[in-house]
């Protein structure tokens, strides 16, 4: 009897293998997009038990019932916010061209976030300097200082923004700090009992559980970099409190931030108080988070805020950079760490390029993500031949997520041009309506240019077959990456 049940044993998982074929088909068969679906059956047909767990732990994109419920509360108290702190007073046509009056309408509707004028946007493009304003705007906050961000590290450059908050602190500044449970987690188990011991209040975003699984996928990630400092002044970007060489010793990452002030700061600040509310409970409000003082500047630049992440109904920075593909006449430049995109994106870079326009993609000849930089490079025959042009940035890491388009439109933020930061992470991007800051971003575009190498069709179809067929297969699995 005992040997007819252990020879019955590969029959039944054989069975069971495909019992779970069967069932998963109907699962994923109608989850969105349907790309996405076609790689979870691809990956539960070779390996259905593996694929099924898989499934179990990333394979949908929902939050926990709590922080839905949650967010509810939060776009009433942020709509009243709004009404308070960001009255709409300017005819919108009175801030941009003609050309650029529909991006604005999609990003207000995509991301509840109206265009602000008057604001005084200064793009930063060294880490070192970055650090250094940062901690000399803490040095003299007088009400508050907000940090919201992905990775915070027990290194150099994450003690000096600690022993800043500490001074802070001390003088009796109001000090929040959100730090994502995963990227900052080293940072966490080690500087969170000190920071406390401080004054300075702490949460962790999206704490990592198993079994968190069986009510949300675990691996939704904050993203997000959002510095405040007493309401007036903000800085956003790509950057994370970290050295410049995140860890890896011969791999400088050359990140983008913007250094805000203006009306257009009460945007961040309200995107820092829904995530703060989402992990304390706590809304922040009253006229020392958002003061009345922060008004508009005679000459300033137009700023929108466009949030985006699994709260949002629609991949919100995903829609609006397609809209603006779309629109381009002349010139697009990407630049990106990481380029995974989605069929949506892809086809409209494809279809601007063949349309005439200028397409330029740039990113670093070598990456820290293995797989997702050889899922990138699965695209790029198809780019090649339509003409859009890639170059491959060699003096360090290209960290930078931005684009220009034409000569008056730059959108720069914490989001990476892959399905990741467009349908799973919490970001955080801004779209500048100015000719001159416009020019900047391009004037660093250009030497992320200057500083790489341009990949021509001739040369990338020389590349070991080996390659091709692991860069293909690597590819399929890109909705999952």
């Amino acid at each position: 009897m005992g040997d007819e049940f252990i020879s019955s044993w590969p029959t039944l998982y054989y069975v069971s293998e495909w019992l779970v074929r069967l069932v998963m088909l109907v699962i994923v068969i109608g989850r969105p997009p349907p790309r996405a679906a076609m790689s979870w059956l691809l990956v539960i047909f070779f390996l259905p038990w593996p694929g099924l767990l898989l499934y179990l732990f990333i394979g949908e994109n929902h939050l926990p019932r709590r922080r839905l419920t949650k967010r509810k509360a939060l776009l009433a108290g942020l709509e009243d916010m709004r009404r308070r702190y960001m009255p709409r007073g300017q005819d919108v046509s009175s801030m941009v061209g003609r050309e650029f009056l529909p991006t604005v309408t999609l990003a207000e509707r995509l991301g509840y976030m109206p265009i602000m004028s008057g604001n005084q946007a200064t793009l930063l493009t060294d880490t070192d300097t970055v650090i250094d304003r940062l901690v000399g705007d803490i040095d003299a906050a007088r009400h508050h200082v907000h940090i919201l961000v992905y990775i915070f590290a027990v290194d150099r450059t994450g003690e000096r923004i600690v022993a800043a908050l500490e001074r802070a602190a001390a003088r009796g500044i109001e000090c929040r700090l959100l730090a994502d449970a995963q990227g900052s987690r080293k940072f966490l188990k080690k500087m969170l009992r000190r920071l406390a011991g401080a004054g300075i209040e702490v949460y962790p975003a999206l704490p990592v559980s198993l079994l968190r699984a069986w009510v949300a996928r675990i691996d939704l990630r904050n993203h997000r970099k959002i510095f405040v400092i007493d309401g007036q002044i903000a800085y956003t970007g790509s950057q994370n409190i970290v050295d410049a060489g995140y860890g890896h010793r011969h791999l400088r990452w050359h990140d983008l931030m913007v250094r805000l002030t203006g009306p257009v700061v009460l945007e961040l600040q309200a995107v820092f108080a829904g995530d703060w509310f989402a992990e304390s409970d706590e809304l922040l409000d009253g006229p020392g988070i958002f003061p009345d003082g922060t008004t508009a500047a005679e000459g300033g630049v137009a700023v929108q805020t466009l949030p985006s992440g699994p709260l949002f109904p629609a991949e919100n920075y995903q829609r609006l950079t397609v809209a603006a593909l779309y629109a381009t006449r002349r010139k697009v430049t990407i630049t990106t760490p990481y380029f995974v995109p989605d069929e949506v994106f892809l086809e409209a870079m494809e279809t601007v390029a063949l349309r005439g326009v200028v397409v330029e993609l740039i990113v670093p000849l070598q990456s820290d993500q293995i797989l997702v930089a050889n899922a990138a490079r699965g695209y790029y025959d198809r780019l090649l031949n339509s003409g859009i042009r890639i170059y491959l940035f060699n003096r360090g890491l290209v960290h930078a997520k931005s684009i220009t388009v034409d000569d008056s439109l730059a959108f720069l933020g914490s989001s990476n041009f892959d399905i990741r930061s467009f349908a799973l992470n919490f970001e955080i991007n801004m779209i500048v309506y100015d000719a001159g800051f416009a020019a900047t971003l391009r004037q660093q575009q250009d030497w992320y240019r200057a500083h790489s190498r341009q990949l021509t069709l001739a040369q990338w179809q020389q590349r070991p077959r080996y390659q091709r067929i692991l860069q293909n297969i690597i590819k399929l699995l890109s909705p999952l990456l």
